[in-house]
């Protein structure tokens, strides 16, 4: 025991009254020990799905980075205790250095405070897809600095949290889980209107991803410079990947107007010149 209790109190570092000694590293390592065990048991608690009982992942992540950054903040304070360093004298007399530091890091900061805003305020959740500087990203981990999501070509993306708090933003998710889409297509002149919206509802009809046919709708909008305008509106879940939907629904309409002899035209543009006699005075010499 006096040997055990000899190696504990041996002194690993002193800087003035400050002494690091090894039962002050044990410590320190049961700390990070027992911090790293109840985060996981709380993510596990949380994370765990009770029969008949139906959680939203989002709410749960969210609550579950709340928890573990305020338990991590708690255990640091611990550790700092446990070196003999009091966070109120640690507080005074880094204040300065903070000042400093906070003006150098106001973006890191501000991001944080991002962070912790939407963490709070779960206004964007785990599997939300959202529309950020015109690019759809479907949001797989918010942190307390970043968040990361997956575009629409499978490429990861780090978000910096105060971009998504401080500009315009689109959250398909916050509202019914089927969301309006449509397909714009041109027809040529003297074309049956009523064959051609015919064929675009037909066309949604074939595809699988599309909620409610009644809600399918055909529409001729406008006399354009080379063609008749049309669009049809169709409902879909599959939001993150709506645009590979459009792509089946435009081949089975070229299909369709192929096998009807319906003409998509080229652009064009008539070119109307006028002829007139230009008479060349010759110069005299």
């Amino acid at each position: 025991m006096e040997t055990l209790s000899k190696i504990l109190d041996f002194n690993l570092i002193s800087i003035g009254d400050y002494k690091i000694k090894v039962y002050s590293l044990v410590i320190i390592l049961l700390i990070l020990l027992i911090t790293k065990v109840i985060v996981q048991l709380i993510k596990k608690a949380l994370f765990r799905r009770y029969k008949g009982v139906h959680f939203d992942t989002g709410n749960t992540y969210a609550l579950y980075q709340i928890i573990k950054y305020v338990i991590w903040v708690i255990a640091i304070g611990f550790i700092l205790e446990s070196v003999g360093i009091k966070l109120t004298l640690f507080l005074a007399g880094s204040a300065a250095l903070l000042v400093g530091v906070g003006l150098g890091l106001q973006q890191t900061f501000n991001d944080i405070i991002s962070g912790i805003i939407l963490l709070s305020e779960k206004s964007i959740k785990i599997n939300d897809i959202l529309e950020i500087d015109g690019d759809i990203v479907e949001i797989q981990e918010i942190g307390l600095r970043t968040s990361r999501g997956l575009n629409r070509n499978d490429i990861s993306i780090i978000i910096p949290n105060s971009l998504i708090t401080t500009n315009k933003v689109i959250n398909w998710s916050h509202q019914k889980k089927k969301t309006r889409f449509r397909v714009n297509v041109g027809v040529a002149y003297g074309s049956d209107v009523d064959l051609v919206i015919r064929i675009l509802e037909e066309s949604v009809l074939e595809h699988p991803d599309f909620e409610d046919s009644k809600t399918i709708e055909g529409r001729f909008m406008n006399f354009g410079n080379s063609s008749l305008d049309f669009e049809v509106l169709f409902f879909s879940e599959n939001v993150f990947r709506i645009e590979r939907v459009k792509s089946d629904i435009r081949k089975i309409i070229n299909r369709k107007f192929n096998e009807n002899k319906i003409v998509i035209p080229f652009p064009q543009m008539d070119l109307h010149f006028k002829s007139g006699h230009t008479e060349i005075v010759p110069k005299n010499k």
